[in-house]
C-alpha cells in the first residue's frame, strides 16, 4: 500500500510500501480487496491496481506497520534524524544552499532540501 506524505518534496522517486497484506477478491478489471489489519481499520480496504505491488520476500524493503504512526487524515509525518551534506548550487541569479537530510521513517531515504526551510523548522540540526 503506497504512503500519502511529501509527495511535493519525493515525488514518484521514492514510493513507500507498507507490509505484505492477502488480496481477499478481485473487484472489476482494476480493483482489489486487501485483508487489512485491525490497525489499519480506517483505511478502505478496495485499493487501484497501480497502489498496489507484488510482494518480494525481501525484509529489507517491507516497513512494519508498528513503526509508522498514522493521524486522523491518514498521513503521517517523517522527522529528520541528521544533516548529511550541504551544497549550493546556482540556480539563474540566485546562489541557493541546500543540505542533504535523512529521515527517521525511511532509513534509506535521503532528500535534498533548502538549507534556509530546514534551519526554520528544524534549528535543533544546525547546533554545531
Amino acid at each position: 500500500m503506497k504512503g500519502i506524505i511529501r509527495f511535493e518534496k519525493n515525488g514518484k522517486l521514492s514510493p513507500r510500501y507498507v507490509g505484505s497484506y492477502k488480496i481477499i477478491w478481485k473487484i472489476g478489471t482494476v480493483a482489489y480487496e486487501l485483508d487489512l489489519p485491525l490497525e489499519l481499520e480506517a483505511v478502505h480496504p478496495v485499493f487501484h491496481v497501480s497502489m498496489l505491488r507484488k510482494c518480494i520476500r525481501d525484509p529489507s524493503r517491507i516497513m512494519p506497520i508498528e513503526n509508522i504512526c498514522i493521524t486522523e487524515d491518514l498521513s503521517y509525518t517523517e522527522v529528520p534524524i541528521v544533516i548529511l551534506d550541504r551544497q549550493v548550487r546556482k540556480l539563474r541569479n540566485n546562489d541557493v544552499a541546500f543540505v542533504k537530510v535523512s529521515w527517521r521513517n525511511n532509513v534509506e531515504e535521503m532528500t535534498w532540501e533548502v538549507e534556509e526551510k530546514m534551519r526554520k523548522e528544524y534549528p535543533q540540526l544546525f547546533t554545531t
